[in-house]
C-alpha cells in the first residue's frame, strides 16, 4: 500500500538547488521486511541509471537482506569514540561531499551516538534532503511519535527513540510494507529474524500474535488516513470535488426527531457492508428559526452513535440542506441517509423538503438514501424557514394579501355587501391591513395600507368610483385615514420584524448553546486528542481545514518577529504559516492563535470559535502536562533502581572491611591464643587496611554524584537496549 505524490524529478541527477524527495517504508514490526524493500528500490533504480547509493543500512546479519549488498555503492562509515568504545554512523560530510542522486537511509528513528554530526538520524536526512539529494529510509509504526501511548498500550513497552509525525507526514511518498502475523512468526520461527538463541523469548513476548496483529491494523489505519490527507490535498489544490474516498463514509442527517435511533441504525448497517466503512451522525443546528430538536432525544443519540462506533457531529448551518451537503463533501463521504419527512402533506406546498433537496443536489458522488419510520407525516413542532428571518412562505402569503386581499375586499363590499357603511367598510380595509402586516412585515403591511386607503377613496368616498374628493371637509378624513392606515401598518411591521428577529437570536443561542454543552462535555470526558477536537471545528462550521498555531519561544516587545509553528491541524491543503494567512483566525493569548481556511464566517461565529480555541489551548497543555508527568515518572524510577543499586553496592562494600576489622580486633582480644608479635602486626596491618577501605569508600559516597548516570543514560540505555528489540529491519 502507496500513498504519496509520484516522483517526476526525482529520478534527475541535476537537482538544480530543490530540496530533495522523501520516501519512506513503513512496516508494523521488526521483520517485516523494510530494508529489504528498500535495498531492492535501490537495485530497481540503479537498473535505470540512477546515481543511489547506500548512505546507511542494518541488516542484522539476516541472511536475505546481506543477499542484496553486492552490486550497489556503498558510503563507508564514520567511527566515534565514546566511553572507551567505539561506533560507526552514517558519514553525513561524506554523503554530502558525494552528492548522489539517491541515498539509502535505513533505521530513520535511530538516536547517534554522543558526539555526531547530529544528535538523530531524521536531522542528518534533513541536511541530505536540503541539500537536493533523494531519500529512501524505512521506519516502523511505534516510532511515531503520536503513537507512543497506544504501542505501549499493546506492547507494554515505551518506545524512546521516536520520529515526529510532521517529518513523516511531509515524505513525498509512504509505503506499507505488510506481512500478516503468522508469517511473520514463520520467519522468526526459520531464523530469518533474529538468532535461534533469541527467538523463544522474541515469540512468547514483543511476536505475539495480539501484539503483531493490533499493530499491523495500527500501521493499515494509519496508512489510510495518509491516504485520505492526499485525497484531499488533491482536492484542494485542483479543485476535484467530483473524486469521493475509496472506502465507505455513511453521513446520517438527523433532525433530533424520534426516527433518529432509526436511521443511525440503518446508517451502521450500510456502514458495516464495506471493509472499514466510517458512520457520521450529523445534527444540523439552523441559526434563523427554532428547531423541534428534543436536547435529551439528541443526548441519546449520540451515545447510540458512540456504542456503534460513530462519530457525531453538530453543524451550524442557515440552510439544512446546503450544510449537510458540505459536511458529506468535505468528509469524502460516499452516502447519506435521511428519513422521510415528517411534514403534513400541505406543507410541501412551501417547498421540497430536505431529504428531497439534498437529493437533488448531490451529484453523481453522493448515494441518499430516503428511510421510512413511524414519525412520517406526524409534522413538526415549529418549523423554521431557510433564508429569511419570516419565512419565505410566510412572506409570499403576505405579499398576496397585500396586493390580492384590498381587491378581493372590494368586489365583496361593492358586490355582496353594498350597504355595510362607511365605517365598517373602512374597518374591514384596516383589518386587512394589519393581517398583511402579521403575515409579511413591513413592505407587504405598506402596500396594503396604500393600496386600501386608494380604494377607500375611489369606491367608498362621495362622490364614489372617482379619485377626486367633492367635498372639502372630506379631504381632512381621507388624510387622516390613510395615516392611520400606514401608521398601524407600521406599528404592527416593526412588532413582527422584532418578533422574527428575536426569534433568530434565541435560535442561534440554542445552536451555540449546543455546541458549548458538547465542549463542557469533551472537558468532563477528559478528551485530549487535539486532531479530534480540530476535526470538529472543521466540521462544525464546514471549512476546508483547521490548525493550531503557536509562536516558537516567548513573545514581547524585543522579539516580535518570532516565527509560528503549526501544532496541529486537521483538513486538506497546507496550514497556513500565519495567522494572518488564515480565513479566520482566533487568538489565544500572544503565542497561540486557531487558524480556519475555506471561508469567511461572519463576526457572530466568533464567540463559538473562541470557546473551541480556548478549549484547545487546554487541551495543548493537558497533553504538555501528562508528558512532562510521565517524564517525571520515569526519572524518578531511573533514580530509584540507581538508588536501590546503589544502597546495595554500598552495603556490600562496607560489610566487607567492617568483617575485617571486627575479626582481627576479637582476635586480639582473645584470652585463648598467644599471638606471636609478628601475628599481632599482621592483625593490627588488617584493621588498619580495612580503616583505610571505609575511609575511602565513605570519601567516595560524600563526593558522588548521585543522578550522573541518570543524566548519561547509562544503565537506562543498558536496561533498554536488553528489553527492545532492533529498530528497524
Amino acid at each position: 500500500m502507496s500513498t504519496g505524490t509520484p516522483g517526476g524529478p526525482a529520478e534527475s541527477s541535476v537537482r538544480g538547488g530543490r530540496r530533495g524527495r522523501f520516501r519512506i517504508y513503513l512496516g508494523a514490526a521488526p521483520g517485516v521486511g523494510k530494508t529489504y524493500a528498500m535495498l531492492s528500490e535501490g537495485h530497481r533504480r540503479v537498473r535505470r541509471g540512477t546515481d543511489c547509493v547506500v548512505a546507511f543500512v542494518a541488516t542484522h546479519d539476516r541472511p536475505h537482506t546481506v543477499a542484496l549488498l553486492p552490486g550497489l555503492e556503498h558510503i563507508a562509515r564514520t567511527e566515534v569514540e565514546y566511553r572507551g568504545a567505539v561506533f560507526t554512523e552514517m558519514d553525513v560530510d561524506a554523503v554530502l561531499a558525494r552528492r548522489p542522486a539517491v541515498a539509502l537511509v535505513d533505521e530513520l528513528a535511530h538516536t547517534n551516538v554522543p558526539g555526531s554530526r547530529n544528535a538523530k538520524r531524521r536531522q542528518d536526512v534533513e541536511e541530505l534532503l536540503a541539500a537536493g539529494i533523494d531519500v529512501v529510509s524505512t521506519l516502523n509504526i511505534q516510532h511515531l511519535e503520536s503513537l507512543g501511548d497506544v504501542v505501549e498500550s499493546i506492547t507494554g513497552i515505551r518506545q524512546r527513540e521516536t520520529v515526529p509525525d510532521e517529518l513523516v507526514r511531509r515524505a513525498d511518498q509512504i509505503e506499507l510494507v505488510d506481512m500478516a502475523p503468522q508469517a511473520l512468526r514463520r520467519r522468526m520461527a526459520h531464523g530469518n529474524i533474529y538468532k535461534p538463541d533469541k527467538v523463544d523469548a522474541a515469540l512468547s513476548h514483543y511476536f505475539r500474535p495480539g501484539n503483531l496483529t493490533a499493530l499491523r491494523e495500527l500501521a493499515l489505519l494509519w496508512t489510510a488516513d495518509r491516504a485520505d490527507a492526499y485525497l484531499n490535498a488533491y482536492r484542494s489544490q485542483h479543485g476535484a470535488a467530483e473524486i469521493g474516498g475509496s472506502r465507505e463514509r455513511v453521513v446520517v442527517g438527523l433532525t433530533g426527531g424520534p426516527e433518529g435511533r432509526t436511521l443511525i441504525r440503518r446508517a451502521a448497517r450500510l456502514a458495516e457492508k464495506g471493509a472499514g466503512g466510517e458512520l457520521l451522525a450529523v445534527y444540523v443546528a439552523r441559526s434563523d428559526g427554532l428547531t423541534a430538536a428534543s436536547p435529551g432525544e439528541l443526548v441519546g443519540q449520540r451515545t447510540l452513535t458512540d456504542d456503534l462506533g460513530g462519530t457525531f457531529h453538530h453543524v451550524i448551518g442557515d440552510d439544512v440542506p446546503t450544510a449537510l451537503l458540505e459536511f458529506a463533501r468535505g468528509a469524502n463521504a460516499t452516502q447519506i441517509v435521511l428519513g422521510v419527512s415528517r411534514r403534513k402533506p400541505w406543507q410541501y406546498a412551501l417547498g421540497p423538503g430536505v431529504g428531497a433537496t439534498v437529493a437533488r443536489d448531490s451529484g453523481p458522488d453522493l448515494d441518499v438514501h430516503l428511510v421510512t419510520h413511524d414519525a412520517i407525516g406526524q409534522g413538526r413542532a415549529l418549523p423554521a424557514a431557510r433564508s429569511t428571518q419570516l419565512g419565505k412562505g410566510r412572506v409570499l402569503a403576505g405579499r398576496l394579501t397585500g396586493v390580492a386581499g384590498p381587491a378581493l375586499l372590494t368586489l365583496l363590499l361593492t358586490g355582496v355587501l353594498p350597504d355595510a357603511g362607511p365605517a365598517n367598510d373602512v374597518l374591514l380595509f384596516l383589518g386587512l391591513t394589519v393581517g398583511a402586516a402579521l403575515l409579511g412585515g413591513r413592505w407587504p403591511g405598506l402596500g396594503c395600507a396604500v393600496l386600501s386607503s386608494l380604494l377607500v377613496n375611489r369606491y367608498f368616498a362621495p362622490p364614489g368610483h372617482t379619485l377626486t374628493v367633492s367635498d372639502p371637509q372630506s379631504v381632512v378624513a381621507i388624510a387622516l385615514a390613510v395615516a392611520v392606515f400606514v401608521g398601524v401598518a407600521v406599528a404592527v411591521a416593526s412588532v413582527v420584524d422584532r418578533a422574527a428577529r428575536r426569534t433568530q437570536q434565541a435560535a442561534r443561542l440554542r445552536a451555540e448553546s449546543e455546541i458549548l454543552s458538547f465542549l463542557a462535555g469533551s472537558v468532563l470526558r477528559g478528551e485530549t486528542s487535539l486532531d479530534a477536537l480540530l476535526e470538529r471545528v472543521r466540521a462544525t462550521f464546514t471549512m476546508e481545514s483547521a490548525a493550531l498555531l503557536e509562536r516558537a519561544g516567548d513573545v514581547g516587545r524585543d522579539a516580535p518577529a518570532l516565527p509560528w509553528t503549526c501544532t496541529a491541524h486537521f483538513g486538506g491543503g497546507e496550514p497556513p504559516a500565519r495567522p494572518e494567512d488564515a480565513d479566520v483566525d482566533v487568538p489565544v493569548g500572544d503565542d497561540l492563535s486557531l487558524a480556519l481556511t475555506g471561508r469567511v464566517l461572519p463576526a457572530e461565529d466568533r464567540r463559538v470559535l473562541a470557546a473551541f480555541a480556548a478549549q484547545a489551548a487546554v487541551v495543548l497543555d493537558r497533553r504538555r502536562l501528562q508528558d512532562q508527568a510521565e517524564q517525571a515518572a520515569r526519572t524518578l524510577a531511573v533514580d530509584h533502581r540507581i538508588r536501590t543499586a546503589l544502597l546495595a553496592a554500598v552495603s556490600h562494600d562496607l560489610r566487607t572491611p567492617l568483617a575485617g576489622i571486627k575479626a582481627a580486633v576479637s582476635s586480639l582480644r582473645s584470652d585463648d591464643v598467644a599471638w606471636s608479635e609478628q601475628d599481632r602486626a599482621e592483625l593490627l596491618e588488617g584493621i588498619e587496611d580495612g580503616a583505610d577501605r571505609l575511609d575511602h569508600l565513605v570519601g567516595n559516597l560524600l563526593i558522588l554524584e548521585p543522578f550522573q548516570g541518570a543524566r548519561d543514560g547509562g544503565p537506562e540505555r543498558r536496561t533498554r537496549a536488553a528489553r527492545e528489540p532492533p529498530a528497524a529491519d
